[in-house]
């Protein structure tokens, strides 16, 4: 018997995707994310990363949208943001 091959995710790409990484307030945490991305984006658009502070200030989340082209290119953003100890979660 035979099955359908699955596919590896339900994205089709080219597509639009935002990267959100969270970790302590400093003055080059959004740099920070914004660096790894370009790592494995070769260029972003102006209004493309997007930067808020918690409530009380002690966190910052940065989110980045770019054309993601594979799902290989995704796991190796999420892989390097992981391994950044600055980088509380990545979503």
């Amino acid at each position: 018997m035979t099955t359908p091959e699955q596919p590896e995710t339900l994205l089709e790409f080219p597509c639009q995707y935002a990267v959100k990484a969270m970790g302590e307030s400093s003055e080059d945490f959004d740099a920070l994310v914004v660096e790894i991305v370009l790592r494995h984006v070769p260029a972003l658009a102006e209004n493309a990363v997007n930067t808020r502070q918690s409530s009380g200030g002690k966190y910052t989340s940065v989110t980045v949208t770019f054309e993601a082209t594979s799902k290989a290119q995704l796991d190796a953003i999420y892989q390097d943001l992981t391994d950044e100890a600055r980088v509380k979660y990545a979503l």
